[in-house]
């Protein structure tokens, strides 16, 4: 017998997983990676349990319910409950794939008030496609019974019944299963924080149709949305390298001559004004922000340098 754990490396999805290999069921993990949230947390932990995991980037597909989320947001710019779907129909898919029998989920019913009430858990199952085949064993004895309990597969007696938010009785089994450096559930999924979330919509209104390389934009810098067009200012050597990665062939990318300094995006509308108010950024956040006269060099990535010349005591 096989399952396929949604696994995100979390306490909840390590011990569903625990919970189900110790009923003598084969069980493979899933994840998920998008440039909103990564596999790092549940590639580390999967060695912890001895579980094969299994990446796969849905960045495609998930970009569009976060831009169109049929069941509306949760916090932020979180399509919580429509990529809950998504990714259960995903598991769903690879279990067919590796001729396994059901799916594996660490919901908790109660612990999230948007996406783990009997309502949502149910509209999940039935919109992924695979209702009656996820089985949540820690909840599983407050839940209607599964394809998996009601054929044997697995024992619903050994399951649990955790209801809320509390995390006694999953600490508790950590410490059953010396499980140690699990994360904490504060999430990992930047849709879910408010200045990323801003920032997204503002590159939205640029650009409705962004590519990864625009979604990763969005980790560094400060940005500054301005009439239909997007100034981003890195803040670092760090942060120059990683713009400089990043800008397209159709961005103009700035930095001040002679001083050091960030360097500087232009997306989107790119008339003069524009080009001198990116030009003024680049100057004002550098050690340039002194000097009376500076030369800004523009242009596109890889393509012939112009300049424009920034006037420090004129205030904009």
């Amino acid at each position: 017998m096989k399952a396929v754990a949604l696994f995100s490396g979390g306490l909840d999805s390590i011990l569903a997983a625990k919970l189900i290999q110790e009923q003598g069921v084969e069980v493979e993990g899933i994840t998920f990676t998008t440039p909103f949230f990564d596999s790092k947390i549940a590639e580390r932990m999967a060695g912890t349990i001895n579980l094969s995991l299994t990446v796969q980037d849905i960045t495609e597909e998930h970009l569009k319910i976060v831009k169109s989320p049929k069941h509306g947001y949760g916090k932020n710019m979180n399509p919580c409950l429509d990529c809950h779907i998504l990714m259960t129909k995903k598991a769903g898919d690879f279990m067919r794939e590796k001729d396994a029998s059901f799916i594996i989920s660490g919901d908790v019913l109660g612990e999230r008030p948007m996406s783990q009430n009997k309502t949502a858990l149910r509209t999940v199952d039935k919109k992924s496609g695979y209702e009656g085949y996820i089985l949540r064993p820690l909840s599983s004895k407050l839940l209607p019974i599964t394809v998996p309990e009601e054929k044997g597969w697995v024992d619903r007696e050994e399951l649990l019944s955790i209801n809320g938010r509390s995390r006694k009785i999953q600490l508790e089994l950590a410490r059953k299963y010396d499980l140690r450096d699990f994360p904490t559930p504060a999430g990992g999924c930047l849709l879910t924080d408010d200045t990323f979330s801003n920032r997204l919509r503002d590159l939205l209104k640029v650009n409705s149709e962004p590519g990864v390389n625009e979604l990763e934009l969005l980790k560094y810098g400060r940005h500054f949305p301005i009439n239909g067009a997007l100034i981003v200012v890195s803040r670092n050597q760090d942060e120059n390298e990683k713009l400089t990665e990043l800008a397209r062939d159709d961005d103009f990318l700035f930095q001040v001559k002679n001083y050091p300094g960030p360097k500087t995006i232009l997306k989107g509308k790119t008339n003069r004004k524009m080009l001198e108010k990116a030009a003024e950024l680049t100057m004002r956040y550098g050690k340039a922000r002194d000097a009376v006269r500076v030369e800004v060099w523009y242009g596109h990535p890889n393509k012939k340098r112009e300049s424009i010349i920034v006037d420090a005591s004129i205030d904009s």
